[in-house]
């Protein structure tokens, strides 16, 4: 009885589409990296929905196991959200509302000065404009009423650094579009290996982004009037490792969440979060990431079962 049952498991196994077994990259290796996704506010974004494909986007690679974190609403006592944020490897920001409370700032404070990971996607570079660890840990933000006193805007140009003192506003964006990502960090653990230009999906693009910027590298930036305008960088603060990335825009519709199916978006997004709760990138370049004039799809927010080598 046991060999037959042995038998019809070894043939059901070999009748099953190789299509829905994991990459070897894919299968979890060591310690899962516990993450916490904070959000609950955003006047202009369907968090929900962004949310949503950041926790499959991680927990399909088996390396996170992620736990959402909701602020109150925006008519909510924020005195009573008090994450227990020393209890995560990394901590995912998704959020653009009201002020966190001076308890729930400090212990945030804590926790990266003692060497916590950090993720700020999106519209949680524009909240807490008057924090300024906030401001630091981000280096750049928008918009909330920022301008010149905030700090310089930051752009390349012919792969050096400009730091614009000139007056004006923080924050832009025109209509969605896809564009051309160049990584201009290539040795940099989270880029080492994926193609130095590459095509991203529509989505809504901030620029003219003002701030400290201190302890700060810019990874990625694109072309726009004239100007190298970074998308993805990182910050150093304290002990802690900060990923920020302005990609992956998220409408007020669950149907807007397209620019998240990116391939390039999902995989910069993976190993920015590997490098800030770890230090390292211990990750393959899948065979399906954007080239120059070719952007991929991951609808299932998951890498195909072929992407990585066995």
């Amino acid at each position: 009885m046991k060999t037959r049952l042995r038998i019809t498991a070894l043939v059901l196994a070999m009748l099953l589409p190789i299509g829905i077994l994991p990459s070897q990259a894919e299968k979890p290796s060591g310690k899962v990296i516990r993450t916490m996704i904070i959000a609950g506010q955003d006047g202009s974004h369907w968090w929900q929905g962004g949310c949503d494909a950041m926790k499959q986007i991680l927990e399909n690679t088996g390396l996170f196991k992620v736990d959402f974190c909701f602020t109150p609403s925006w008519d909510g006592d924020m005195e009573t959200f008090r994450p227990s944020f020393k209890d995560y490897d990394l901590v995912v920001i998704n959020y653009g509302g009201k002020d966190w409370a001076s308890a729930t700032q400090r212990d945030f404070e804590k926790y990266v000065e003692n060497g916590g990971g950090v993720v700020f996607l999106r519209s949680s570079i524009i909240p807490h404009e008057n924090w300024p660890a906030w401001n630091l840990m981000t280096g750049l933000g928008a918009w909330n009423g920022r301008d010149e006193k905030w700090g310089p805007m930051l752009y390349l140009k012919n792969g050096k650094y400009i730091y614009d003192y000139s007056p004006g506003w923080a924050g832009y964006h025109g209509l969605q579009h896809q564009s051309v990502i160049d990584n201009v960090a290539s040795d940099h653990p989270i880029l080492k290996g994926l193609p130095s230009r590459w095509k991203h999906f529509k989505d809504e693009i901030y620029l003219n982004l003002r701030g400290p910027a201190r302890n700060l590298e810019v990874l990625c930036t694109t072309s726009d009037r004239g100007r190298d305008n970074p998308l993805i960088w990182t910050v150093t603060y304290g002990k802690g490792r900060i990923f920020a990335d302005v990609l992956g825009h998220c409408g007020n519709d669950p149907e807007f969440s397209y620019s998240m199916t990116c391939a390039g978006f999902q995989e910069t997004f993976i190993r920015g979060c590997l490098w800030a709760a770890t230090g390292e990138v211990n990750r393959p370049v899948p065979k399906d990431f954007p080239t120059e004039d070719t952007f991929t799809l991951r609808m299932d927010f998951s890498a195909p079962f072929n992407a990585f080598p066995e």
